[in-house]
């Protein structure tokens, strides 16, 4: 148990294949691993045509991943979103940019891509600037006015 490897399974309608390759085009580091397919087994039960897509293995910037075709039995909610620290606002505006073509805006660094995953883009700086009993109550007033997050915003309360 000491290995425990936990890998994040993503489910599709039929996109897991598109979903991955989406986002391994996004993130430096990351690759497709290996597809593999539904077979004529069982179909009566998963209804995934023999050769379609049933699941994609791949890793954005070595954090393995599993996308997988189960139909449009459930859908992604906010419940549960992937967060990306970054160091600079040309990464933000990059991650922002990207994740959100198709998708959509949320309040305070949030979004929800063209599939429907949620994301935080984050600077790297805010978990610090939110512990610091001095700045928390004004960085949280100024991040509860943005949707995508700035940086110079963030570090202006100060």
């Amino acid at each position: 148990m000491e290995n425990l490897k936990i890998t994040p399974c993503l489910w599709f309608d039929n996109q897991a294949e598109e979903a991955a390759r989406f986002y391994v085009s996004i993130f430096k580091n990351s690759k497709i691993g290996s597809i593999s397919r539904y077979t004529k087994e069982g179909y009566e039960i998963h209804g995934g045509e023999a050769g379609s897509v049933l699941a994609v293995t791949f890793q954005i910037n070595g954090q393995a991943f599993t996308a997988m075709n189960g139909g449009p039995i459930f859908k992604f909610t906010e419940a549960v979103s992937f967060q990306i620290f970054c160091e600079t606002q040309e990464e933000i505006d990059d991650y922002w940019q990207r994740l959100t073509e198709d998708g959509e805006e949320g309040q305070c660094g949030w979004l929800k891509d063209k599939y429907g995953l949620s994301w935080q883009v984050v600077p790297k700086i805010l978990p610090e600037l939110m512990l610091d009993t001095n700045k928390a109550e004004r960085v949280m007033k100024s991040l509860l006015k943005m949707t995508k997050l700035e940086i110079h915003k963030l570090l202006e309360v100060q």
